[in-house]
């Protein structure tokens, strides 16, 4: 299983001089026609951040990037922001699917002649990522099958001193399983800057009706909600040709041992699997199916799960059934044993 744990970029611009100048990140780049599903969604989460009204908050981190003719200068620079500039490279960045028809070179050339600053944006894409995510194999061990969706990933978002402070959490409170919903255009600095508490913050989005801290449920349905999934959207007559279709040519796919299709949707729902320390500890506070927990070493992703085109997946999932609560270990407990 590849291994998408990249290093991450010192915000200092002599550090980004460094690494882009020097081909620091040269292997990971290499890495896009084998990650091609991974590259995808930190694409489109990207422009989701980048497209939204909301992007002066949430577009963070905003690119460093060298200009390919001065490389004493940021094209691309936190102290100036061009939200346009950005855009247009991102327009320019070929789709995933046809980066995987040629050698790595020759897309960098295609994406050179296209813009300048395609193809370096697309390398900070990658490694600005600090969190480890993995593309789930399409079969019945490797993937919870009660979600739904071939786009599930591992993914994990904490940094090593908090993973630390949570398994010691763990110990003392045990742990369970519940949803975090979050709309696609939030993950873009989730996955740099990790889950935050955005209650009574500019980041807020929802609210915090219950308090300040990280919402989650062990009831799909309402972290749909959060994501900004309709928990009753069904797909319409008009789709179904289409999404049959897709689902034809997965299958396809799948029978011939490869992956599914990549994420091509600009229309994008995401909903994130969390272990949380909320046993016994004091530090939750549960309302009905909500829970919330103040405490964010208390929280850490494991999985995240993509919809594409107004698909939803089942909405009565409930972490803590037996059955659905086994099956989650048992998928963590292979990608422990592959990984």
């Amino acid at each position: 299983m590849k291994n998408f744990l990249q290093p991450t970029v010192c915000e200092r611009e002599l550090c980004v001089f460094a690494f882009q100048t020097l081909g620091v990140m040269n292997e990971a780049a290499d890495e896009i026609a084998t990650g091609a599903q991974v590259v995808d969604l930190l694409v489109s989460m990207c422009r989701s951040a980048l497209e939204s009204p909301r992007k002066v908050v949430i577009f963070e981190p905003y690119p460093s990037v060298v200009d390919p003719n001065d490389p004493q200068m940021l094209a691309l620079n936190p102290r100036k922001k061009n939200y346009d500039r950005v855009m247009k490279a991102l327009d320019s960045i070929t789709s995933i699917r046809e980066m995987t028809q040629a050698p790595y070179l020759e897309i960098k050339k295609q994406m050179d002649k296209q813009d300048p600053l395609a193809h370096p944006l697309l390398q900070w894409v990658i490694s600005s990522n600090r969190s480890h995510i993995v593309k789930l194999p399409v079969n019945r061990k490797q993937q919870l099958k009660f979600m739904h969706t071939p786009h599930q990933f591992l993914l994990l978002s904490s940094p090593p001193a908090k993973e630390s402070n949570f398994r010691a959490a763990k110990k003392l409170f045990g742990s369970t399983f519940a949803f975090h919903g979050s709309h696609i255009e939030n993950w873009h600095s989730i996955l740099r800057n990790g889950l935050v508490v955005a209650s009574n913050t500019r980041l807020q989005l929802h609210g915090a009706m219950y308090g300040s801290g990280i919402y989650l449920s062990p009831m799909s349905s309402i972290s749909f909600g959060y994501s900004g999934m309709n928990k009753k959207q069904k797909v319409s007559a008009k789709d179904e040709p289409a999404s049959s279709s897709k689902s034809s040519n997965a299958s396809q796919s799948q029978k011939k041992g490869q992956q599914s299709q990549f994420l091509q949707s600009r229309n994008l729902k995401c909903i994130a699997l969390c272990e949380d320390t909320v046993i016994t500890s004091p530090d939750l506070h549960k309302h009905g199916e909500i829970w919330v927990v103040p405490n964010t070493d208390h929280v850490c992703t494991r999985f995240f799960f993509v919809y594409e085109d107004g698909q939803v997946g089942d909405a009565n999932i409930n972490t803590q059934e037996g059955g659905i609560h086994k099956e989650i270990l048992r998928v963590i407990g292979n990608q422990t044993a592959t990984g």
